[in-house]
């Protein structure tokens, strides 16, 4: 908004216009004509100084000739009649010392005497103006040559008065000539405000009575003849809209009783049609749901399936060391009921069944173990509750429970993680999270390219844990990367892609964890997505970095 500014009349600015220019141009003639008279006035009195000066030194020649001070005395006393005159000192040059000494002198009276201007000499041959006196020495010649010189000290009370005076003179027509402008300004803004006030008050009728039948009157000067026709203009044509509006409002009443009735009908359509939309869109979010839970269901059979395949490995070595032991045993049951056994087939029987022992240990242990970790990552999977994990190991869970997809592959797996990093959190989100950013990097990122690299960085700070995915895959276009955390958007339609799986990921890290995530991605640049949500750190010592090549 903008501030309220005072308004002012047309009067007062044509006015103060009109004497603010005169004021400016008469003061600029004032001072510009008062400086130059005022110099032509001090070059006269100094012309006439000069002249003064000039006339006396000529006659004090013939006394400093005749060394006659008292003759020279004698004549300048008559300069009593002279009032611009106060002092005169001659000074004689010594014929043989050519040292410059006192001659003779005039004081006025009442005007004291003035030391000699021995000191002074060549500094005073330039008459040089005080604040009342006027000082300057001239040369005394003789057929050419200086004998002595002159100083004389003149009054300047009738210049000052002349130019007093003058001043006076000129401040008396300024004011003058400033009285007469203000008189012509009131007769000239005169002229012009009084045809604009008649308008101004037709102005107001027509508003405050809105008489739009009313016209403005002619005018003599061109810009308001002008503005008055633009006002019968605008009025004509005001009236016209306001025959035109009354007959419109008469149709749009007609109008609205046939549209009140429309819309009545149309009413009922649109709350018949809301309802079944509201269906539809229930029954949408019910399949998006179903399909959610389709691809949580998929990711976990992905890690199932890896799982599976780790544990059948070492039960199968496992029975199969265990059949071998007992054909083993058959043989040494046989030998020893037909009384054949010997020795040395004991000791081989021996040391073969504590062999075969041990590896039905190793992998029944190893199988063990395999279970316990599916079984903690099954139980994070349907249970949302924090607890305290390594998030190293857990990443290294998950690689296992990938290792039969990877296994076909020459991608390597960079991790950077320190392996003390104890936090407080949901495990689960977690898993499914780094579960599904792998297998999307192998459908997609990496399709048709036999060695990628996969790079998983792990950073506390913050308060937060904050992890860095990234590979060097194929990447997406612009279009695709503002939506890839949109449901449904995948590019193997058709091919068994929901396009879901992102949008789970999102999900999860959104509403699970409380975080956020971003990607950045060119096409044929790769793909990175910064995930980051708030954990409680349970211990950090040493950082570690591992690399994986599957």
């Amino acid at each position: 908004m903008t501030a309220n500014r005072p308004s002012s009349s047309i009067k007062n600015t044509i006015v103060l216009m009109v004497m603010l220019i005169s004021a400016l141009s008469l003061i600029a003639a004032f001072i510009v004509n008062g400086w130059l008279e005022i110099k032509q006035q001090k070059l006269n009195h100094e012309s006439e100084a000069k002249s003064y000066a000039d006339i006396i030194a000529f006659n004090a020649s013939a006394s400093i000739l005749l060394d006659d001070p008292k003759t020279e005395s004698s004549r300048l006393k008559a300069l009593e009649l002279t009032p611009f005159v106060e002092n005169i000192h001659v000074y004689k040059i010594d014929d043989f010392s050519g040292e410059l000494e006192f001659f003779a002198s005039y004081n006025k009276k009442g005007i004291p005497p003035v030391p000699a201007k021995f000191a002074k000499l060549e500094s005073l041959l330039e008459p040089r103006f005080g604040e009342s006196h006027l000082e300057l020495i001239r040369p005394i010649k003789y057929e050419s040559k200086i004998i002595g010189y002159l100083y004389l000290r003149g009054s300047l009370q009738a210049l000052n008065n002349r130019i007093y005076n003058t001043l006076y003179l000129k401040i008396t027509v300024l004011v003058a000539s400033l009285f007469v402008s203000f008189l012509l300004a009131l007769r000239f803004q005169r002229n012009i405000t009084q045809p604009l006030e008649e308008l101004v008050q037709l102005f107001k009728r027509v508003t405050n009575e809105k008489d739009y039948a009313a016209r403005a009157p002619k005018q003599t000067l061109q810009e308001l003849s002008t503005l008055s026709s633009s006002f019968n203009t605008m009025l004509d044509r005001i009236h016209s809209n306001l025959e035109k509006q009354k007959n419109a409002e008469t149709e749009i009443r007609k109008l609205n009783q046939n549209l009140e009735d429309k819309v009545g009908q149309r009413t009922v359509a649109l709350k018949n049609a809301n309802a079944e939309l509201m269906n539809t869109l229930e029954k949408l979010h019910q399949y998006q749901n179903q399909l959610v839970e389709n691809e949580k269901m998929a990711s976990l059979g992905d890690m199932v399936a890896g799982i599976a395949h780790e544990v059948n490995t070492p039960i199968g070595l496992g029975v199969t060391a265990s059949t071998l032991l007992m054909d083993r045993i058959k043989d040494i049951q046989h030998n020893l009921q037909n009384k054949k056994l010997t020795a040395q087939q004991l000791d081989k029987f021996l040391s073969d069944g504590e062999e075969n022992l041990n590896i039905i240990y190793r992998n029944l242990n190893r199988a063990a173990e395999l279970i316990s970790s599916f079984k903690q990552v099954a139980v994070d999977q349907g249970s949302e509750t924090n607890r305290e994990f390594g998030v190293y190991q857990l990443i290294q869970e998950v690689l296992l429970s990938l290792r039969p997809k990877l296994k076909n592959h020459q991608h390597e797996i960079v991790i950077e993680c320190e392996q003390s990093l104890m936090i407080e959190s949901k495990p689960g989100p977690l898993n499914q999270i780094l579960i599904n950013l792998i297998m999307n990097s192998l459908i997609h990122g990496f399709e048709g390219i036999e060695a990628g690299q996969i790079q998983i960085i792990v950073k506390f700070y913050n308060d937060k844990l904050n992890i860095s995915y990234s590979d060097n895959g194929k990447g997406i276009n612009e279009q695709l990367r503002k939506r890839i955390f949109d449901p449904f958007v995948t590019t193997k339609r058709g091919e068994g892609g929901s396009g879901l799986g992102m949008h789970l990921v999102y999900n999860l890290i959104t509403q699970a964890l409380a975080g956020n995530i971003t990607v950045a991605s060119e096409e044929g640049q790769g793909i990175q997505f910064d995930i980051s949500f708030p954990v409680r750190v349970v211990q950090l010592k040493e950082i570690n970095t591992n690399s994986a090549t599957n």
